[in-house]
């Protein structure tokens, strides 16, 4: 309203306020009843017409210009730093998350036996999204307000957040062993596992992922990647590649900033260098150099699935 009165009266009257100084004077307020009808009324005319119809004729300019003056000129414009916004889960930037929650707080990896504990009491697609929702949510908190490092995730969500009794006891007895210190980590590891459920319900977990990254890889590079599984770490190549995928090439412009026919190993290397992580095993020394970048998804779901069946031998 205030920038259509500026742009409509050629006025800028250049005042401005923050959302912290904000007072009843600042805002356009009023009431329909009290304050709009008998302003309209008073600019009306009537009219007999031949036949008793009686004819309404509003005279709109004065309208207007009572409008304005009474209830939106003067009136400062809003600055916009300060102002909380609501982002969508799905939409937020994580990576600056994650950057601002460093800032604030240490952050570690999880312990394989933490892992491998959470991993055993969410044994369900749904279990899975609800620790993940839980976690974001906590995540949001931390970026904005920090928190203490050691404090168990699970009292923080209980005694802060005042979300125990919206969680089934399985995700409370997977994040019980979790510090706020473990939140990134738990993050990364949540998304996966529900990546490989959907795998696992055979949904694909990459649907918005674009074409030139969901090349096949063909029986040869399929055959050197096996064995390069089969010999590495498996859990931490399966979680960086997966953060890889959904933190960077989702977005429209991936292509521009990730080039399709760049080697996989290099990209992955670089990406976890650039967040100071460790190197999951044999990644520079081991992985097959003519895998690319194109083939990010089948090499993620390839791993997914010998994962899977490990387990179920």
């Amino acid at each position: 309203f205030v920038y259509t009165v500026e742009k409509y009266t050629e006025e800028s009257n250049g005042y401005s306020v923050s959302p912290s100084e904000v007072t009843d004077l600042h805002v356009i307020s009023y009431e329909v009843e009290r304050d709009l009808i008998p302003l309209i009324l008073a600019n009306c005319q009537y009219s007999v017409e031949r036949g008793g119809e009686t004819l309404q004729e509003f005279d709109l300019e004065k309208i207007q210009r009572q409008v304005i003056g009474r209830f939106l000129q003067g009136k400062p414009r809003l600055a916009l730093k300060g102002i909380p916004t609501l982002v969508y889960r799905h939409d937020r930037n994580y990576e600056r998350l994650f950057r601002d929650i460093k800032n604030k707080m240490p952050q570690t990896s999880l312990p394989n036996p933490v892992t491998n504990a959470i991993g055993g009491h969410l044994q369900s697609y749904s279990d899975v999204c609800e620790a993940l929702s839980v976690t974001e949510i906590t995540l949001g908190f931390l970026g904005t307000a920090g928190g203490d490092p050691d404090v168990l995730l699970i009292r923080y969500v209980q005694d802060v957040l005042r979300m125990g009794d919206q969680m089934g006891s399985p995700v409370l007895k997977a994040l019980s062993r979790c510090h706020l210190k473990h939140a990134i980590a738990l993050w990364q590891f949540l998304s996966s596992r529900k990546s490989e459920q959907l795998l696992r319900l055979k949904k694909d977990p990459f649907g918005e992922i674009g074409a030139a990254y969901r090349a096949e890889l063909g029986a040869e590079n399929a055959r050197l990647l096996d064995a390069f599984l089969n010999e590495a770490g498996l859990e931490a190549f399966l979680l960086e590649l997966h953060e890889l995928i959904v933190l960077k090439l989702k977005h429209a412009q991936a292509e521009g900033e990730f080039n399709p026919e760049w080697s996989l190993a290099e990209t992955l290397v670089s990406y976890i260098e650039t967040k100071d992580g460790d190197i999951p095993p044999r990644l520079e020394s081991g992985f097959p150099g003519e895998i690319l970048l194109s083939h990010c998804v089948a090499v993620w779901k390839a791993a997914a699935t010998l994962k899977l069946d490990r387990r179920l031998r």
